[in-house]
């Protein structure tokens, strides 16, 4: 390549449109790391349609003509009073122990576990990270009494509590929402208060003090927006557990009440026939358990999206660039002779030379660059 080659590229690289070397914030970079993760992406796709059939299941229930509470001890069950199975009289995927649709049941049950767990994550979210910022942040006799209440809701048993609570008000919906909500805050109040104990230590909030700005202003506006990624990574990582919690609940009998479906009651009636109606208990578990390993591939997907030196984003970094590398003609310095980079390949170069900055490479074996020389010198 000669000089004149050079300046030619240089002027056009100058002459560019802004656009073309526009920078990504942290969610766009969070979220093209994420949809190169195809387990987090069919995650995704799972947890969409368990949605859309929770949401549809008042239109199955039309369609099959199978209502939610509605019995068919003709149709529904044999001559020795027993679930029917699959495909049987109309029925997908079989029959409960009186006859009811289980498919219009599981739905119905979908409903109800996705409105306790988005609805008591939100809530605990919300809670923990307002506790947990102002015990971090304050500090003192604040910090502590906040510390000591954390530890001991950490520490409580939340199966005794909710038998106390259904003993006393008898078992609803409100005593599982309250339960789930009550033990699920803490977790989260606590990882928020060490990530504010350190924060608040920086320049910037140091800088926001001696401007006059309030606590609350700092908690706010400066700290809480820092905090927002390991809050959602926490946040869908304690969906599962309220599914489970949920379940664990209205299988004890001290979660949703029955006729109301839920994964948990219908287990619980299932489990005097799992002998003789297989699909009683495996359907029910199969949505439970699909449902709670989607949520937590998707927080795993998540967490490492949100962390640019996780060791298998680098390892999928460098496996495209190499793909890359034998399909592009590339040049003497190994760049591509199209006369430069784009952003995309920037940010994976950028990210394999910060690999190599704890790795130097061995003295004598000729890794030295010359980059101060000129094409002419290079021979």
């Amino acid at each position: 390549m000669s000089i004149t080659e050079v300046q030619f590229q240089a002027t056009a690289l100058g002459d560019a449109p802004a656009e073309a070397i526009e920078g990504r914030s942290q969610w766009q970079l969070t979220w093209r790391r994420l949809r190169n993760d195809w387990v987090a992406v069919l995650s995704i796709v799972v947890i969409l349609l368990i949605c859309a059939f929770a949401l549809a299941a008042p239109a199955i229930a039309t369609a099959t003509g199978h209502g939610e509470f509605q019995a068919f001890p003709n149709r529904g069950t044999n001559s020795f009073g027993q679930p029917v199975g699959p495909g049987v009289h109309g029925f997908p995927i079989g029959t409960d122990q009186i006859g009811r649709d289980l498919l219009v049941r599981i739905l119905y049950g979908a409903r109800i576990s996705l409105f306790v767990r988005l609805f008591t994550t939100a809530v605990a979210a919300i809670f923990g990270v307002s506790i947990g910022l102002i015990a971090g942040y304050f500090g003192g006799w604040v910090d502590t009494v906040l510390a000591r209440i954390i530890d001991a809701v950490l520490a409580f048993p939340f199966i005794v509590l909710a038998l106390a609570l259904a003993a006393v008000f008898s078992p609803s919906l409100a005593i599982v929402i309250g339960v789930i909500t009550f033990f699920s805050w803490a977790g989260i109040s606590r990882i928020v208060r060490g990530q504010t104990l350190s924060l608040k230590e920086k320049e910037y909030i140091e800088a926001a003090r001696s401007i006059g700005a309030s606590p609350w202003r700092i908690m706010f506006i400066d700290i809480l927006p820092n905090l927002l990624g390991p809050v959602l990574v926490l946040a869908t990582l304690y969906i599962p557990t309220a599914v489970s919690f949920e379940a664990t609940l209205s299988f004890l009998g001290i979660g949703i009440p029955p006729p109301a479906p839920s994964w948990g009651n219908i287990l619980s009636e299932a489990q005097d026939h799992y002998q003789t109606a297989w699909w009683y208990v495996v359907f029910p578990a199969a949505a439970l358990l699909i449902t709670t390993l989607a949520f937590n591939l998707l927080g795993d997907g998540i967490r490492d999206a949100m962390d640019p030196r996780t060791e298998r984003l680098f390892a999928a970094s460098k496996t495209a660039a190499r793909k890359r590398g034998k399909k592009d003609k590339r040049g003497k310095h190994g760049w591509p002779n199209h006369g430069g980079l784009d952003l995309d390949q920037a940010i994976m170069v950028g990210e394999e030379a910060d690999l190599s900055v704890d790795r130097p490479p061995p003295r004598g074996s000729g890794g030295s660059s010359r980059r101060g020389s000129t094409p002419g010198e290079e021979g």
